[in-house]
């Protein structure tokens, strides 16, 4: 049985989480797992017309008899976790099933003060973060004074851990940023108290994954932020602080890239973005109004605006390449259907000179303006439709030429949030 790879294509809140829900109630999933990120993500899933929302709990959470799994490479608040597990036992969901990994790092009250300390600091020139501790957890774990969950179980060695992060922490927020020290025995405290929950769900989660795959089951790892914000091959600095293409995930689950059978890419029939950085096909105009109102383009996890434009070929192929791409899932093509012409970008005009792939540095995609292509609409509402064939024959073509210029085969389309509003192109 296969290892499945759901990741995001674009910049993130495309829709992974109708992807992931979709594979597990299509074959039986027996293992969900989160690598990488924190909760600083967001995926929406809507199953009998209710919608979901998980940020750090991978979505496969609401699929019963998979066991959902919280992999190593995934920053973790404590209290976020509970937070999120409690939200949804109080609307009937059974979470009994979850594994964390005794090696996932520690998301601890002091990382959001200096994540949001920092982005204050940083005036313009802010990056866009959502102020959780992602970053700066990640920054204590490549440091080496990171708190990791099996800590918690070990008072001693978490204090030592915890007086070595904040010895460096406490001079930056006293002598920089004209902040209170924060107390090493709060902290030691606050962490402590989760401690015994917590225990029953950790294990090594890499074993666990290992196993299920000798035996046979069936995999999915989920994505979290997507491609062009992997902090190696993402628009570095405007991105998140792990690794979230295909690679990252083998990082993060502690399995080898031998083991993935199929790598899903989801992406939007449009694009948008959440934050700052260059966005190529943004729009500053109605259609980017329109874009937004009629795709509901708010952040899952922060409640921001997204930044809207077309669709853009020249990072789908990116995508494609970075990841390995088998195929695409494409979700929200039934938003376009207001549209008499849909313009899509198949290359970018830099200083005079078309160019076809992702451009090699900062300036020159800051740069990069779209070469469009334009596509006639159809003008008519497709959230009906169950078939590849039921679509109009201009949204037909529109997905034909999406697949031809992105690189890798679309597997499905999205016509709508709910988990049925499905067409399956190649089966």
């Amino acid at each position: 049985m296969p290892a499945i790879v759901v990741l995001g294509a674009q910049w993130g809140d495309e829709g992974k989480g109708k992807a992931t829900d979709l594979l597990a109630t299509t074959d039986p999933i027996d293992f969900v797992v989160r690598t990488s990120g924190g909760h600083n993500a967001g995926h929406t899933i809507v199953i009998n017309g209710e919608k979901y929302a998980t940020h750090l709990l991978p979505s496969g959470i609401l699929t019963p008899g998979a066991t959902s799994v919280i992999a190593g490479g995934v920053v973790v608040s404590p209290e976020a976790l509970f937070r999120e597990l409690d939200g949804l036992v109080a609307r009937g969901v059974e979470v009994a099933d979850l594994k964390v990994s005794a090696n996932a790092h520690v998301i601890a009250s002091y990382h959001a003060t200096i994540d949001k300390v920092t982005e204050r600091f940083l005036g313009k020139n802010q990056i866009g973060t959502t102020g959780r501790g992602i970053g700066p957890a990640y920054a204590d774990k490549i440091n080496r004074v990171g708190v990791r969950i099996a800590d918690l179980f070990d008072e001693k060695i978490l204090t030592q851990k915890v007086e070595a992060a904040l010895d460096v922490r406490n001079h930056l927020l006293t002598k920089v940023y004209n902040r209170r020290a924060i107390e090493v025995d709060a902290v030691v405290e606050e962490l402590l108290s989760y401690a015994d929950r917590l225990q029953p769900m950790v294990c090594d989660t890499s074993l666990l994954l290992n196993q299920a795959l000798d035996a046979g089951q069936t995999v999915l790892f989920e994505g979290a932020q997507a491609t062009m914000l992997d902090v190696d091959h993402g628009t570095y600095p405007f991105v998140t602080s792990s690794n979230p293409v295909a690679g990252g995930v083998c990082v993060g689950a502690g399995v080898g890239p031998t083991r993935i059978d199929r790598v899903i890419g989801v992406i939007k029939a449009y694009t948008t973005r959440v934050g700052a950085g260059p966005f190529p096909t943004e729009l500053f105009d109605e259609d980017g109004v329109q874009l937004q109102k009629l795709g509901g383009e708010i952040g899952v996890s922060t409640g921001r605006t997204r930044r809207c434009g077309w669709y853009d070929a020249v990072v789908a192929r990116y995508a494609s390449r970075v990841n390995g791409l088998t195929e695409f899932f494409l979700t929200k093509l039934d938003i376009l259907g207001a549209w008499d012409r849909i313009p899509v970008c198949v290359a970018y005009e830099i200083d005079g000179k078309r160019v076809d792939e992702m451009p090699m540095t900062q300036t020159e995609f800051h740069h990069a303006k779209p070469v469009y292509e334009y596509f006639d609409g159809w003008k008519s509402d497709i959230s009906g439709c169950r078939s590849f064939e039921d679509l109009p024959a201009n949204a037909q073509a529109y997905v034909r030429a999406l697949e031809e210029i992105s690189g890798a085969k679309i597997w499905g389309v999205g016509v709508g949030p709910g988990r049925e509003q499905t067409v399956v192109v190649h089966g």
